[in-house]
């Protein structure tokens, strides 16, 4: 079968997360995404939280899969000769340098589209234009500066970060539907065009509900959290499901770090629950029996649950429960994920040989289409595809070594 975007060229000037994730969907998704890199460095995630000495780190091969590499001095006359090249024959570049960093080489949105007017031009920066503009931002700054820290945690303790990496996946993920817009629009236009991201955006963004919930506290409380008290800000809350149906994680047997399940409590669920928990009267019970009856005292309704639950484990809960369609999931360990056989029979997770680290485990594309399948291929070597790539741009194997030898390449 075809790849959905078969014939499509990425020039990727990305490094660290926020823009190789963009990438390699885009890679994933079948475009020859060539990662321009460093002469003898290249991205530095290559050597970050290194587990095997002297082989690329699971921190660039899990963001890089499916690429080409090559490798491209930016400061030399020669290696800005090749980088021209190479974009005018590209559909996309993508990067998340600095604020002006394409431009301090001599290579503005001006200059970019004056070489390739089909170019789309696709950027990850921490922040929009205005007062944040020029800040330096990182994974928890973008959480922290978009809404997500202020929000996560206890009420009674520190803002937190998630571990889901909202702010560089995050953005990458919104990066690709800019990219895919514009690239549908130049079907009709025959023009390319600057496409954008900011992190603190994109946190922004998968924080709406918590928006929503500052302007309703203008009304007053919000009963579907659990906090006793309320300011003028939304306050953290623990575990609340944050939506229009209560939710909690209880404990589990035999009680480890993660030997807990996060159950729903619907209307229609409480009944079955009641039955389940060994206190069926509850189900007509009034001071139980509604919605309205069990809001004031969710601790309680918990607690009353967690005692059943305290005593199987989480997987035993997770079958009962769904016996009688009762929303629910086990928390689920990195060690439980990344081991499990339903995820990989999926290809959630793959298992990728490398030519120099060996087989290591990584993410497997989360879109799934079906007439375009996704093979998950390994993260390059540095420079690994330089003259394969050069050759397909016209230069011929003397003029390749010239340029190898000029420091070019």
């Amino acid at each position: 079968m075809t790849k959905a975007l078969e014939g499509v060229r990425v020039v990727d000037m990305t490094h660290v997360q926020s823009g190789p994730s963009c990438t390699q969907i885009l890679a994933w998704l079948g475009a020859d995404v060539i990662k321009v890199e460093v002469p003898g460095r290249g991205d530095v995630t290559r050597g970050q939280l290194r587990d095997v000495p002297g082989v690329d780190s699971l921190y660039f091969t899990m963001l890089n899969c499916n690429k080409r590499s090559i490798t491209v001095n930016m400061k030399s006359q020669e290696g800005k000769e090749v980088f021209a090249r190479l974009v005018g024959e590209a559909d996309i570049l993508v990067e998340n340098f600095g604020p002006g960093a394409l431009s301090r080489l001599g290579y503005s949105w001006e200059v970019l589209h004056g070489l390739n007017e089909r170019l789309i031009y696709a950027s990850i920066k921490g922040f929009g234009p205005g007062r944040y503009a020029n800040f330096k931002a990182y994974e928890v700054v973008a959480q922290a500066m978009g809404g997500a820290m202020s929000t996560t945690g206890f009420e009674d303790g520190p803002p937190t970060a998630t571990g889901a990496q909202v702010g560089d996946s995050g953005s990458g993920i919104h990066l690709v539907a800019g990219i895919l817009a514009a690239l549908y629009q130049r079907t009709a236009t025959g023009s390319g065009q600057r496409v954008e991201v900011a992190m603190q955006d994109a946190v922004l963004n998968l924080c709406r509900v918590k928006l929503r919930d500052q302007q309703r506290l203008a009304a007053g409380p919000l009963s579907e959290y659990p906090n006793p008290t309320f300011g003028d800000e939304v306050p953290r809350s623990g575990n609340a499901s944050g939506g229009g149906q209560p939710g909690w994680a209880l404990r589990c047997a035999p009680g480890g770090p993660n030997d807990y399940i996060y159950i729903i409590v619907q209307p229609i669920g409480w009944k079955p629950i009641t039955e389940l928990i060994g206190r069926p009267e509850l189900a007509d019970d009034p001071a139980w029996a509604t919605p309205e009856a069990r809001l004031p005292k969710l601790d309680k309704m918990f607690g009353l649950i967690e005692e059943w639950t305290s005593g199987l484990t989480k997987w035993e809960v997770l079958d009962l429960l769904n016996a009688h369609d009762i929303p629910c999931g086990p928390i689920l360990s990195t060690k439980e994920l990344i081991e499990d056989e339903t995820l990989a029979e999926l290809g959630s997770v793959v298992e990728v040989d490398h030519p120099e680290r060996g087989r290591f485990k990584t993410v497997g594309c989360p879109l799934r289409l079906s007439d375009s399948p996704v093979d998950i291929a390994p993260s390059p070597l540095l420079g690994e595809h330089t003259d394969e790539v050069l050759a397909s741009l016209g230069y011929l194997p003397g003029q390749i070594e010239e340029l190898r030898e000029a420091g070019a390449i």
